[in-house]
């Protein structure tokens, strides 16, 4: 990564897309009949229409950030409010994009794409136009497929706070989503093919690969089941990932590891005093008087997490390096992870350890300096000590949010070649 703005940004910001918010037909929206239909995870609570583009305008969108030539429809995009449960498994409510091609076709094949870190509940497909997510949900809808794209929890319009990397919630929110897409394709007379090709990048990589496990093993979904698996530059050996961030191993440390030990500590109570973690001036009760802040100011970092700050107004008052933000003691925890923090990461450091029955490619980049490419070989020497087979491609010597943008045209044709194969 070149800068701090870029860190947890997935992509360069697209051109401006025109966003046409607009309520469909009330027949479009209308909510579920019974209260049970209206309660179940995948429940249509709204939609309103976030774009209509012609396939010009798409390829337009996408030029400059994106390989533009697979591009051959039109796309009419949706944002998508449904019901899903969140890490401690309550009820709560998600948003997405759902992306419908304007091809004529019924029986529409189902794409979802699975996002990376982002902190500011509005850099999200369903919500920012020029959101590098909403570009991938344009170029997969514009070559003929049907496209969820969940915001995940506490993202977008969704209630509550961002549940960063809890597989429960990860997978619920993507699985309700497919079902709420279904359900508004299906009410302008279309329907999602059941299997489903499923990609993701960065956080959306282990992502990828929750949601893969759930619909193959159906555990979770009874209509959908695995078409393919195309993951992105994603953390597959979570642990090793955050003792990179706490030795500063990474570009701009200090952000991901902050992100991951706030919201982990909501979820499952990792510390009982921000004074054990942050050093003096970070905790929110000590003085302040370092870069990116006024003396004698008090950073409360917690409060910078919660869905409402911008990534570039927590880089300006945050330090990059972990060793500037953290205590001596807590890196070590986290270089060293014992009792629940141990416990909860192991789920995560097992995202690529089952069997695919369907074609797998996993994407890297050489030059990536935020996940490295060792995370890539460690996922598929998981596969394949399971039997798995699977393939993985280097996009190159470009950065992390490059390799994403070199990756979609490839996975795209990826998925056609799996869909001709029978995956």
């Amino acid at each position: 990564m070149t800068s701090r703005k870029k860190t947890l940004r997935i992509l360069a910001a697209a051109t401006a897309l025109a966003s046409v918010p607009a309520l469909l037909a009330p027949a479009a929206v209308a909510a579920a009949d019974t209260p049970g239909e209206r309660d179940r995870g995948g429940a249509v609570v709204s939609v309103e229409q976030a774009a209509d583009l012609t396939a010009e305008e798409v390829a337009g969108q996408l030029r400059g950030k994106v390989d533009s030539s697979q591009v051959r429809y039109g796309v009419t995009a949706y944002r998508v409010t449904y019901r899903t449960t969140n890490s401690s498994g309550a009820a709560t409510t998600a948003s997405q994009l759902v992306v419908l091609p304007k091809n004529g076709v019924r029986q529409l094949p189902t794409v979802s794409w699975l996002h990376g870190t982002t902190v500011y509940r509005k850099d999200v497909a369903s919500e920012d136009p020029e959101s590098a997510d909403r570009l991938a949900a344009l170029l997969f809808a514009s070559t003929g497929r049907a496209v969820s794209a969940p915001d995940y929890v506490g993202l977008g319009s969704g209630e509550g706070f961002h549940p960063y990397g809890d597989p429960g919630a990860t997978v619920a929110a993507s699985v309700d989503g497919l079902r709420a897409a279904r359900t508004l394709a299906h009410r302008s007379g279309r329907e999602l093919q059941r299997k489903v090709q499923v990609s993701g990048f960065s956080q959306g990589g282990p992502a990828t690969m929750l949601v893969g496990r759930a619909l193959q093993q159906a555990r979770a979904e009874r209509y959908f089941t695995l078409g393919a698996l195309a993951p992105v530059s994603g953390p597959y050996d979570l642990s090793a990932f955050e003792a990179a961030a706490a030795n500063d191993r990474i570009e701009n440390s200090g952000l991901y590891l902050a992100y991951f030990v706030i919201a982990w500590n909501r979820m499952y109570g990792l510390y009982t005093s921000p004074g054990a973690v942050f050093q003096p001036g970070y905790d929110g009760e000590s003085g302040y008087d370092g870069e990116g802040g006024e003396p004698g100011e008090k950073v409360d970092v917690e409060s910078l997490f919660d869905g409402y700050h911008t990534t570039d107004s927590i880089a300006r008052v945050l330090p990059a390096a972990s060793k500037d933000l953290f205590t001596e003691d807590f890196l070590d925890k986290i270089r060293k992870p014992e009792g629940i923090l141990k416990d909860r990461l192991r789920p995560m450091d097992n995202t690529c350890d089952w069997r695919p029955n369907v074609p797998v490619e996993i994407f890297y980049a050489r030059g990536d300096k935020d996940v490295d490419p060792s995370n890539t070989a460690y996922c598929s020497g998981q596969l394949t000590r399971r039997g798995a087979a699977n393939r993985t491609t280097d996009v190159g010597d470009v950065d992390h949010s490059g390799s994403v943008r070199q990756a979609l045209p490839r996975i795209v044709r990826f998925f056609e070649e799996s869909a001709r194969t029978g995956g």
